[in-house]
């Protein structure tokens, strides 16, 4: 086991389970200096992080970003992700009040279970991967609840309720672009030091 075979295998962890840029960053830059200390001290790798690197990354990134912290942005990310769907519906209608048919219900209802399996287990959705995967997914239930249910709209949401949606993830949303608008001026100021 070596300093460069334990810095990558924690750095694929912490971004399997989706810690973000700037917390990925510190934390690499942490457990370096703590390797090259160990090094420096005539110890191993293993001395630091113990005989499973992998155990030690996820320990690690749980301390970091916990279960009930994921959860909590979930559950705020989720109606976000919902209302900004419905808002697009309504921007699409030009209309105060969106028809909600089966297949609609379908498509959201996959984006929603795809977002909950993605964030889970990565820690965060992400808009390339995760999003693409969501209506690769939704699409086909769409399409297929529609083909089953028919097009009879069951209820209609006005525009209120789809705005009031965005409020729980708002704070979460604010943080996550915070936080990588932070980490691209980090790495700027990174590239402007080489």
């Amino acid at each position: 086991m070596t300093h460069d075979h334990v810095l990558a295998v924690c750095r694929s962890n912490w971004e399997y389970r989706g810690v973000d840029d700037a917390a990925l960053r510190e934390m690499f830059e942490e457990l370096s200096e703590h390797l090259a200390d160990a090094e420096a001290a005539g110890r191993t790798p293993k001395d630091v992080v113990g005989d499973d690197v992998t155990a030690f990354a996820a320990s690690w990134a749980r301390a970091r970003r916990p279960l009930p912290y994921r959860l909590l942005r979930m559950a705020g990310l989720i109606p976000l992700a919902l209302g900004l769907l419905l808002l697009l519906g309504h921007l699409t209608r030009w209309s105060t009040s969106l028809p909600v048919t089966p297949s609609r219900i379908a498509f959201l209802g996959a984006i929603g279970a795809v977002t909950v399996v993605w964030e889970l287990r990565r820690g965060s959705l992400g808009f390339r991967k995760g999003w693409a995967l969501a209506f690769v997914v939704g699409l086909p239930v769409a399409l297929l609840a529609d083909r089953l249910a028919g097009d009879e709209p069951l209820f209609a949401v006005p525009v209120w309720a789809a705005l009031l949606l965005l409020l729980p993830g708002l704070p979460f949303a604010y943080a996550d672009a915070r936080a990588h608008r932070a980490a691209g001026q980090s790495a700027e100021r990174d590239q402007s030091l080489v």
